[in-house]
This record gives C-alpha cells, sequence and structure tokens, in this order.
C-alpha cells in the first residue's frame, strides 16, 4: 500500500492516520510526497518517495490553494507578504 500525499509539514495528519492504517495488517506500507517541509515535522515519519524538500513557507499551485485560490496554477509559488 502507498499513501500518497500532497504536502507533509508537521506531519500530524499521518501520525494520526497510520497507526488505524497498520493495525488493517497491510503487507507493505510507504509513504509518497511531492513535497515536505522537514523544518516543519513535529512528528516524525519516513517518506519512502520524496519529490522535494522545501523551506518552512506557504506555498500554492499544482493543486495546492489557499481559500480556494491558486489551486489550478501549473506551477507551485510561494506566496509572499
Amino acid at each position: 500500500m502507498i499513501i500518497i500525499e500532497d504536502i507533509v509539514d508537521t506531519g500530524k495528519t499521518l501520525h494520526e492516520f497510520l497507526p488505524k492504517l497498520i493495525h488493517q495488517q497491510p503487507k507493505s506500507l510507504k509513504i509518497a510526497a511531492l513535497l515536505h517541509k522537514a523544518e516543519a515535522t513535529r512528528y516524525p515519519l519516513t517518506i519512502d518517495y520524496l519529490g522535494f524538500s522545501i523551506p518552512d513557507k506557504f506555498v500554492v499551485g499544482y493543486g495546492l490553494d489557499y481559500d480556494g485560490l491558486g489551486r489550478n496554477l501549473k506551477e507551485i509559488y510561494q506566496l509572499v507578504n
């Protein structure tokens, strides 16, 4: 089984979700993520397949959005204040 994430930042979602999945006793379990904010990680986990590590900045595009905006951008952009 492969869990596919768009972005892993704190790791909280997977931290809460993985024990439930492991309880189901899959033959194998791997995590794939397009983006990982290693600086923001509070719940350590192993990402088996990673696209890119990025700084702890807010990004939009390529399916990632900010209040519904930016999701359809064809590239990933960092929001700037």
